[in-house]
């Protein structure tokens, strides 16, 4: 007889990474593992990219709420951050005092706003410190600050003109304040748009209500009585600076990777935590880093997408560890393996074990792992369409074999660039275009050879699943729906004949809509589709013809 003990994974870090990887782990064998996950948080997870939604009065606070894993061999301590690790004896302390032994560990700690070393933004001791009205946005607690400031402020200046930052002049222009955006850079978002497309976002902004001062540096944050009431800005002419008057100040300037524990635990630190490309520390296989805290290789550019790809690649790992291990005590044995279902096994492997393949998990090679998809950036502005993925932005070196084709049209609120490469897009910026900018990425991320004259890529509709059609029978099984997720129609489709019944039952079975959001509708136009022609078989026998098919859905349109 065999005795099963699951393998101990303690988890520091309860946010979307950290709790990304314990659904991964639970979907793919809930018994093999025992789980404990540290959070300083007292929340339940949350989806952290809404945040600017909260600010601009899109979303509500309990709408971003994300569900959280339970079962028998999953603890989630909520409010109790880790102090110390052990490495010797493998073994983690939180603040209570509590010790958490591990077979392995995962840091999931993420990062911290940076907050510039400014006057008005540093105590008497040289430490940051937020005096009343200003606000950093990071967490649920920062977004429910800055809404309640927005009601009791007319004005309101943004510090930082990243993705953050220009999300949230939005969104406060949208509250009705009067905001101004401050950036140091020639024009919003320098890291991802060049000048003339940087110049077309600050002009969509001044159309919003967002007055946009870029190439002028904040030198000092006036307080007064306790409490905010402007910023100074250094306008380069050697004089004291011109004052912005504001009762809320923002601050999206950036983040700091929270490496103090890995530090102190004697593992080497960088920016981030030093991981290789199976995301392990060089100083102990046992212990691992993903998301935003984490520093692998090939670089970091604190996408959301980039930290849930990690929790794929190491639930799989982690899941491979146990099979391997199983699998030696099966043969020393001569019994059959009970807690893993994998596709070389002779059977259909399980649902979460085809959506850990599905969703574009990426293994690592000796190059490095390709991370094509999870580096697309896209802004939540309302009507304000910014996408840019892959090579683009200002200061990039064009490599050997590319060609680059723009439009330029400030005049109508539209910049698009695209750079292609042996035969594929390589990389794109979209402002003022949301079907093109929808097109684009789905070129980009499904790898689609593009046209021969890639001057078509600017206008024309290049992928048939963008474009209207009778029915979502029409549309490719690879179509993404979700990109957030890497889930396409096939795997919708799937986990439907495995018994899901609504857009929720799709939602917690492959995590679609619980992104960015964007493909909710088509992912409740699908679900009525699939209601409608195959109805409760999940073998899909009843699958209506291709000519009684209803007409697609509102919404998949653009997916």
């Amino acid at each position: 007889m065999t005795l099963h003990v699951p393998t101990k994974i303690v988890v520091v870090g309860n946010g979307m990474v950290g709790s990304r990887l314990v659904d991964e782990l639970v979907r793919r064998s809930a018994g093999a593992f025992d789980i404990t996950v540290l959070g300083a948080e007292p929340y339940e997870p949350y989806n952290r990219v809404l945040l600017s939604d909260v600010v601009a009065g899109r979303t509500d606070v309990a709408a971003i709420s994300m569900p959280e894993v339970g079962g028998d061999h999953v603890t989630v301590l909520r409010g109790v951050a880790a102090s110390s690790v052990d490495r010797v004896r493998r073994t983690v302390t939180d603040d209570a005092g509590a010790v958490h032994p591990y077979d392995h560990l995962v840091l999931a700690t993420g990062s911290r706003a940076r907050i510039l070393p400014l006057p008005g933004l540093r105590d008497d001791d040289g430490a940051p410190y937020l005096p009343g009205g200003v606000h950093a946005l990071r967490t649920l607690d920062d977004a429910r600050d800055i809404v309640a400031g927005s009601v009791n402020s007319s004005r309101a200046v943004v510090v930082g003109g990243g993705v953050l930052g220009v999300e949230s002049a939005y969104g406060l222009a949208a509250r009705g304040l009067a905001v101004t955006l401050v950036d140091t850079g020639t024009a919003p978002m320098n890291r991802q748009l060049d000048t003339e497309a940087g110049a077309v976002l600050a002009a969509g902004l001044e159309s919003h209500g967002v007055t946009v001062r870029s190439g002028v540096r904040p030198s000092e944050v006036l307080v007064a009585g306790g409490r905010a009431v402007g910023v100074r800005v250094d306008t380069g002419d050697g004089g004291d600076g011109e004052v912005l008057a504001a009762g809320l100040v923002v601050l999206t300037t950036g983040t700091v990777p929270e490496t103090g524990i890995a530090a102190d635990a004697g593992l080497p630190t960088d920016r981030g935590v030093v991981v290789g490309h199976d995301l392990a520390s060089p100083a102990d296989r046992r212990v691992f880093a993903i998301g935003d805290c984490a520093q692998p290789p090939q670089g970091s550019r604190g996408l959301v997408a980039e930290g849930w790809d990690h929790a794929r690649r190491l639930a799989d790992h982690l899941a491979s560890l146990v099979a391997a291990r199983e699998d030696a005590s099966r043969r020393a044995v001569d019994r059959p393996r009970e807690h893993l279902r994998f596709p070389h096994e002779g059977e259909r492997p399980s649902m979460a074990v085809r959506l850990g393949t599905l969703l574009a998990t990426r293994a690592a090679t000796d190059e490095g792992v390709d991370t094509r998809g999870t580096d697309v950036v896209k802004v939540k502005a309302g009507p304000l369409s910014v996408v840019s993925m892959g090579a683009a932005g200002t200061g990039r070196a064009t490599r050997p074999g590319e060609r680059a084709v723009r439009l330029a049209d400030p005049a109508g609120g539209r910049f698009v660039e695209a750079v292609v490469a042996d035969g594929l897009l390589v990389g794109a910026t979209c402002v003022g275009d949301a079907r093109v900018a929808a097109d684009l990425t789905a070129a980009y991320t499904r790898r689609t050879p593009v046209p021969v004259d890639p001057a078509f890529l600017l206008l024309t509709p290049v992928m048939p699943s963008a474009e209207p059609a009778t029915s979502p029978e029409h549309m490719p099984d690879d179509a993404m729906v979700c990109r957030c997720n890497g889930v396409s129609k096939h795997d919708i489709t799937a986990c439907w004949d495995d018994g899901a019944r609504s857009a929720d039952d799709i939602a917690a079975a492959t995590r679609a809509t619980t992104g960015c959001g964007s493909c909710t509708e088509a992912v409740c136009g699908l679900a009525d589709w699939l209601g409608s022609t195959r109805g409760g078989d999940p073998s899909g026998a009843e699958q209506a013809s291709e000519a009684d098919a209803e007409p697609e859905p509102a919404g998949l349109a653009t997916v």
